[in-house]
């Protein structure tokens, strides 16, 4: 019987156990963020539910899960895998939740201070960024902005950094952070780093040509003076605005993947929370607080086609969340290669790239799209070059070969080399999201221009608006949460192997 002798029960009714408690935990801990990230509430209490839910990612979980990880191969070590790849975050989770809790109230609380005495709410800044037209407003903004990061926000996030690896070290699981990681994700780093560096020298000549071009004609600036505030503000393309009104934003959406078959909040499973408050984020995200029942979609506003762009990318995360099959066990539906569920909002946020969907849904003149659409191929490939170059710095952040005090200079260095736009050594423990999570954008980006060729092939070029495609997208895509790898699934529904080379030439046509 089990117990007896110090016998263990069997794995599958632990896992099962661990199920049960580890989406709980989640359900938890995801509302609290969705409160504390959009504004209503001033800060996050996470410690607590970290300590009411600490069964669910105790030591003898951790070693239920690592044991069937270490056990199994193949397809049989799928489920382990994602497991132990949450426990691992979890447990991360756990040790920095207070150093959270601190950078979240932060940020909520802090306020920039002008030379000139003027203040800003540190949570508005990149939306007062990009729309400043004057470059020494913009600049000062951005500076001030910096020296408080420096010296106040910059450090806790060294800290959490550094704390982090400790915790990961201590599990024992991998050689090192990145081997962990490629062990846990199964996707390896290094090739991808490999691909990025040779992105970059690929398209280096066409962003030398088109880069003095796009900063003259929108700011006025000659390369030598363009900063990341710069940038920030010349993908804001306000001469567009009037094509994107924020009135007809929420309705031509709903229109078009109603015309696509399917329901644009998964028949009020998706609840839209897009109006301005304060303490609100400026960076906006899906919240999916209870899969697939109850999934947020939050964005403040910042203006025109930024936030069309932003709207159709969460909300291809929130499609995906709320159209997932129940039947899925937790770690289907809530873990996984969130590349899957990026590629989803990419393949929704480019159809403001196609010249199809942006003539039926917005207000753009056809004599302005060559024009629009040759702005958005050089923002296309001007993000794509920033993440590349994040990802390679960010393996050398966590290789450990480079001392912590040489991260700020290599961070700019490696930046401003990929963007042209001169970066600020602030940002440099910021502009580095968790786990690695530059590659799974990376991956989206790849994964969803197969799908759109797919798509295309199956339902023609305007397969957004096929009645047919709608149910095969939530059926084949969605509906199969993110058990597979991107790259599985690209292979599963025939879309081919990822790679850069479809987004170069989408990018050489929208130039032109």
């Amino acid at each position: 019987m089990p117990g007896e002798r110090g016998e263990r029960p069997r794995l599958d009714d632990g896992l099962d156990a661990l199920r049960e408690r580890g989406e709980a935990f989640l359900v938890e801990l995801s509302r609290e963020y969705y409160d504390a990230h959009a504004g209503l509430k001033g800060e996050a209490q996470l410690q607590p539910i970290f300590a009411k839910h600490a069964a669910a990612f105790d030591d003898e979980a951790f070693a239920l899960v690592l044991d069937r990880f270490r056990a199994t191969a193949g397809e049989a070590q799928r489920a382990p895998r994602m497991l132990l790849d949450w426990l691992v975050e979890s447990r991360c989770g756990r040790e920095l939740a207070a150093l959270d809790e601190r950078e979240i109230a932060w940020e909520g609380a802090a306020t920039i201070t002008l030379p000139d005495g003027s203040v800003e709410p540190y949570q508005r800044a990149a939306i007062t960024i990009a729309n400043t037209r004057d470059k020494r407003e913009r600049q000062a903004l951005d500076d001030a902005r910096a020296r408080l990061v420096n010296r106040e926000l910059a450090p806790m996030k060294l800290e959490k950094l550094q704390r982090e690896h400790d915790v990961v070290a201590s599990l024992g699981i991998g050689g090192d952070y990145i081997a962990t990681w490629e062990a846990l994700s199964g996707v390896e780093i290094r090739p991808l780093r490999d691909a990025c560096a040779q992105f970059l020298r690929d398209t280096q000549a066409m962003w030398d040509d088109i880069l003095p071009e796009f900063l003259k004609r929108g700011l006025g600036l000659a390369p030598s003076e363009a900063s990341r505030a710069d940038a920030v503000a010349l993908m804001r393309a306000p001469e567009f605005d009037g094509a994107f009104s924020a009135d007809a934003l929420e309705r031509e959406v709903r229109r078009q993947v109603t015309e696509m078959g399917a329901s644009a909040d998964a028949h009020g499973r998706v609840i839209f929370d897009t109006g301005d408050r304060p303490g609100k984020r400026a960076r906006a995200f899906c919240s999916p607080v209870r899969i697939p029942d109850e999934v947020y979609l939050v964005l403040r506003p910042h203006g025109g086609q930024n936030d069309w762009t932003t709207f159709m990318h969460e909300l291809g995360h929130a499609l995906h969340f709320a159209n997932m099959r129940r039947d899925l066990p937790f770690e289907f539906r809530w873990l996984g290669d969130n590349s899957v569920t990026e590629g989803y909002a990419m393949l929704f946020d480019h159809r403001l790239q196609d010249r199809g969907w942006l003539s039926r849904y917005t207000a753009l003149e056809k004599n302005d799209l060559p024009r629009y659409l040759r702005a958005a191929g050089f923002e296309e490939l001007q993000f794509l070059r920033r993440y590349c170059a994040k990802l390679i710095y960010e393996v050398e952040l966590h290789s450990g070969t480079t001392p912590w005090t040489s991260l700020p200079d290599l961070y700019v260095e490696t930046l401003s080399s990929a963007t042209g736009f001169r970066y600020q050594r602030a940002d440099a423990y910021l502009d580095v999201d968790p786990r690695f999570y530059a590659a799974r954008y990376l991956r989206a980006w790849q994964l969803q221009a197969v799908l759109n060729q797919e798509l295309s092939e199956r339902f023609n070029e305007d397969w957004w608006r096929n009645p047919t495609a709608g149910p095969w997208i939530e059926g084949e895509l969605f509906g199969h949460g993110q058990r597979e790898l991107a790259s599985e699934q690209a292979t599963r529904v025939g879309a081919g192997d990822l790679s850069f080379a479809p987004l170069m030439t989408a990018i050489e046509q929208m130039l032109g």
